[in-house]
């Protein structure tokens, strides 16, 4: 099968989230199985020079976005069995910020439109082409005539993906026609209309194949307003193909045994290097040095729907109990100030990085015994299967993958893989953070059982892609 896949970042060579992770190993996933999978991204000033020098120049063309016509050239890198597309154009994406700037809606249109043009130029006939999130929304619009004017492209069906429906990419009408190049139909038909505003997700909801969520449980929750952001009548209308399948996690890149950024390797079987990466953590986040005590850890944005007004609330809670703690991340400046003042509070005890650290990451999650995910919404969650492949614990609110992916612990049978809580409270979440500090102190053997657990636990790719090649299946007959 052939296969297209368009993302607007993607691991290694550009990346600010979990997308990029996704579509840095997923495709490579799908080609394992024999598949010619095609990765096309923007060519940012950010992708570094050592990818650059692995490059070829292939081609250049002038794509149609309304009443412009501006140059596209695209790069090619093989890598690990699948073919990446780089799309060139400066004006577009030499800058500083691959995300933020004022003309965001032109930038990401005229990649979407080199996504539906290059097949043509390169002689490439995809089965698929998967989008993701806003940013290539209007592949699946595109497409919808061009499959008629391009050969390539006659066959070919579109899956969707969204990462994250609170980015929908919406815009004012007039962007209708000189920006997008769309005609009045699309608006008037109601396919991209949201509120008198021009909204790209909605139209690709409607247009797209196949759409998926990246956990069965964000799926169901996109029929609820609260999660939603506006479009749970999009999802009602369209329930019919969608379908949310679980995030996996590049298990080679994650392993505890080769990871060169550790103080000592270890693994489920021989887990005793564990206790040097946690001293290793301790000296380096300016912790006391204490091998009985547990350190919770955060490692994330530092926004609200984090949940990190549940853990502001709670600092003092938290350094009540025989533990201590690491906050990790950079965000909103009340979250960052209030883990600030804990520190010069509880010095030795807390500690708070407000930065990005890869690796001071990998070290809290070697490092660290709990790691605290109090999620309002969390579509997949990539840190709780990273922090449970390390043998740190997760706490977790009952919320998307993190529902989907952190079973809860059973004291009388001692099965589960962390803890886990249901309401947006400080209440609830220390109750089971108690439980968590409460066993590792009291239950050692129980707290080794939740370690391996989570160690064991499958998180790779495979399963996930075998789930999206049946999607490809039904779609194409293939």
């Amino acid at each position: 099968m052939n296969i297209l896949f368009a993302s607007s970042e993607v691991a290694p060579f550009i990346k600010t989230g979990g997308l990029a992770d996704v579509a840095g190993s997923l495709p490579q996933a799908l080609a394992a199985q024999g598949h010619d999978v095609r990765v096309i991204l923007p060519l940012y000033e950010g992708v570094g020079q050592n990818w650059r020098d692995q490059m070829s120049y292939l081609l250049n063309f002038h794509v149609t976005l309304a009443w412009r016509t501006p140059y596209c050239g695209v790069f090619q890198l093989e890598k690990d069995g699948v073919t990446y597309y780089f799309v060139d154009n400066e004006y577009y994406f030499k800058r500083s910020q691959i995300y933020g700037h004022y003309d965001d809606g032109e930038r990401f249109a005229f990649f979407s439109r080199a996504v539906i043009e290059t097949p043509g130029h390169v002689g490439f006939t995809p089965d698929v082409i998967h989008c993701n999130d806003w940013q290539t929304a209007l592949v699946p619009i595109y497409l919808l005539e061009e499959r008629h004017r391009v050969p390539e492209l006659s066959g070919a069906k579109s899956v969707y993906t969204i990462h994250n429906i609170e980015y929908q990419g919406r815009y004012g009408s007039q962007t209708l026609k000189d920006l997008f190049g769309l005609a009045d139909g699309y608006f008037n038909e109601h396919m991209l209309s949201y509120h008198g505003d021009v909204n790209l997700m909605k139209g690709a909801i409607y247009a797209a194949d196949f759409v998926t969520t990246v956990s069965p449980s964000y799926a169901q929750e996109l029929q609820y307003p609260f999660y939603a952001h506006g479009l749970e009548g999009v999802i009602a209308d369209n329930r019919n193909k969608v379908r949310g399948i679980l995030n996996g996690i590049d298990t080679a890149a994650y392993d505890p045994w080769r990871d060169k950024g550790l103080a000592r390797s270890y693994s489920a079987a021989q887990i005793a290097g564990k206790k040097d990466c946690k001293a290793a953590l301790q000296r380096a986040a300016g912790l006391n040095e204490d091998p009985d005590v547990p350190i919770v850890a955060c490692v994330s944005r530092l926004v609200k729907h984090k949940g990190f007004d549940l853990v502001t609330a709670s600092i003092h809670e938290i350094m009540g109990m025989n533990a201590q703690m690491v906050v990790l991340g950079t965000g909103d400046w009340n979250y960052e100030e209030a883990f600030r003042h804990a520190a010069s509070q509880y010095p030795g005890r807390f500690a708070a990085h407000m930065m990005y650290s890869a690796s001071l990451s990998t070290a809290i999650y070697g490092g660290a015994d709990i790691f605290l995910m109090p999620s309002e919404a969390e579509p997949c969650g990539l840190s709780q299967m990273i922090a449970m492949r390390y043998g740190t614990v997760p706490v977790v609110r009952e919320t998307g993958g993190l529902k989907d992916t952190v079973y809860p612990y059973n004291k009388f049978t001692g099965e589960g893989r962390g803890f886990t809580f249901a309401n947006i409270s400080a209440h609830d979440m220390m109750w089971v953070l108690r439980e968590a500090v409460d066993l590792y102190h009291n239950n050692k053997k129980a707290w080794k059982a939740l370690m391996k657990a989570g160690m064991t636990a499958d998180f790779s790719w495979n399963k996930s892609a075998g789930e999206y090649l049946e999607i490809y299946g039904w779609l194409t007959g293939k």
